[in-house]
């Protein structure tokens, strides 16, 4: 069987050039081809080389003028260019548990079959040559064509991040994991501790930067027991009952808020499409949304080390507002009622969720910025209107995230809803305040300082403690509207020198 596809020349060049210099066979695999059959367009290139060892293969290509890069020499790769990929057929031998409990070698003479039967799944498992004939010997194509996630063998169990890599890939194309590799993920559960935090991160990373329907990713660690990993998630499967007063409460007798979560966060996808978020902002929404449902379960016990706390949390806004959070609703127009409790365990099980993964602390930040923050609860039940001081303020708590991934935060868990009357007030209040924002500036990052130093040493005050309050105060005035331009701040000022 052949295809109709078009390969970069320069991967067709190196392929022919290693075919010359005595390669047994020379075979396109991974991402591209299973993109090919998705329908997905791809420029990354990987090329599995049989019969050739790792120097033939760099002599070849500095022969024929070819700029190379040896990053992956351990693992018998050789980068070309920016997007090409070249490596030596593998063979793994489990010598432990996890990910490194099997000793790697390097086999040039290895015959395809059982290269490809240690490929993670059986939709990895497909090969391209340049003549455009394919080698599939697991059926990846119906698999991809019936959306299966399957592993090609037992083999699968040598590496326990391939459940991780099942859930992002179940997100990305919407793909259903058959029962025998749940089970093989079932087996290998207990070695999810031998995973580098890193590795695991760069799956959930590619679950929120990539998935079209993250839910399928939840699910799929549900099933498969892998979600007990992670349980400030898992706790949300045992919450059955959200009172119909909190802001993401819903009118489905039978969903739990894991279940709500999965479809908010499906949600939460489609509008970050709208807003053309950039990968950064979507993987805050996406990860905000995940989290927040967090602290409605009474099982869960919070227990958080205050100074660990502040090493994973850079931004001093994160722990102003983690050691004074029910102070904060005084700024949200909530009254007497708040429930500060709620937000802070919701802050906190985010925080103790993200300490396990340990991504970049400014994403940090900004989904704890997101789901900390008091005006959303108050706001998404309808109990708060949002004039521009509170938009202001707002602003500033929010740093370092925006208003922008605040307002698409509150807008998928709205459309999550099913009262389609407070939706749809909801909404028209929502369009108002981003578009009041965007009017005031501060849509994206939090007002500038209308007074600055410079103003005052006309004043005759000098840089130091005095200035730096009299700014302070300045900066409150102006988040409360009092002055709105240099002239009226200089007014200001001279009305409170006297």
């Amino acid at each position: 069987m052949s295809i109709e596809i078009s390969i970069d020349s320069n991967v067709e060049r190196i392929i022919s050039y290693l075919l010359k210099g005595g390669a047994r066979d020379c075979i396109l695999v991974g991402g591209f081809v299973r993109d090919y059959f998705l329908g997905l367009p791809s420029k990354d290139y990987d090329i599995e080389v049989y019969g050739l060892t790792y120097e033939q293969i760099i002599q070849i290509l500095k022969k024929n003028k070819f700029k190379i890069n040896f990053v992956g020499q351990s693992f018998g790769t050789i980068k070309v260019g920016s997007g090409i990929d070249i490596s030596i057929p593998r063979v793994e031998s489990k010598s432990g548990v996890g990910h490194r409990g099997f000793n790697v070698s390097c086999e040039p003479n290895l015959d395809l079959y059982s290269a490809f039967k240690r490929r993670d799944f059986t939709i990895n498992a497909i090969g391209i040559r340049i003549d455009r004939s394919i080698y599939d010997p697991f059926n990846g194509i119906d698999d991809i064509k019936n959306k299966i996630l399957r592993a090609p063998t037992a083999a699968f169990c040598e590496d326990p991040l391939r459940v991780m890599r099942g859930m992002q890939f179940a997100a990305r194309f919407r793909f259903k994991m058959e029962t025998q590799t749940i089970e093989l993920c079932k087996q290998v559960c207990n070695e999810f501790n031998t995973l580098s935090v890193e590795r695991i991160w760069n799956e959930w990373v590619k679950w929120g930067v990539k998935g079209v329907e993250p839910s399928q990713g939840l699910f799929l660690l549900q099933k498969t027991g892998w979600i007990k990993h992670f349980p400030e998630i898992a706790d949300l499967i045992n919450v059955t009952k959200i009172h119909q007063d909190d802001f993401s409460a819903n009118v489905y007798s039978d969903e739990n808020a894991f279940d709500n979560t999965s479809r908010v966060c499906d949600i939460a996808v489609r509008i970050a499409d709208r807003y053309n978020f950039s990968d950064n902002d979507r993987l805050v929404l996406i990860f905000s949304v995940l989290c927040h449902n967090l602290g409605k379960s009474e099982n869960t016990i919070i227990e958080i080390d205050d100074l660990l706390f502040q090493k994973l949390s850079s931004s001093v806004s994160n722990i102003r507002r983690y050691s004074k959070l029910s102070d904060s609703s005084s700024d949200s127009g909530s009254g007497s009622d708040f429930d500060s409790d709620l937000v802070l365990s919701r802050f906190r099980l985010t925080q103790r969720f993200l300490s396990r993964l340990k991504p970049p602390l400014r994403v940090v930040d900004c989904i704890l910025s997101i789901v900390g923050e008091v005006l959303t609860d108050y706001f998404l039940t309808g109990k708060s209107n949002i004039d521009d001081r509170s938009l202001r303020r707002l602003a500033v708590r929010i740093e370092p995230s925006s208003i922008r991934i605040w307002a698409a935060f509150c807008r998928a868990i709205i459309e999550s809803r099913d009262d389609t009357d407070l939706k749809r007030s909801l909404i028209e209040q929502l369009d108002k305040c981003e578009l009041r924002a965007i009017e005031l500036d501060v849509i994206d990052s939090k007002p500038k300082p209308i007074l600055r130093g410079r103003d005052l040493i006309q004043f005759g005050i000098l840089p130091g403690r005095k200035m730096g309050q009299i700014l302070d105060i300045a900066y409150e005035l102006q988040l409360d509207g009092v002055f709105s331009n240099i002239d009226e701040a200089v007014i200001w000022y001279s009305n409170y020198s006297r």
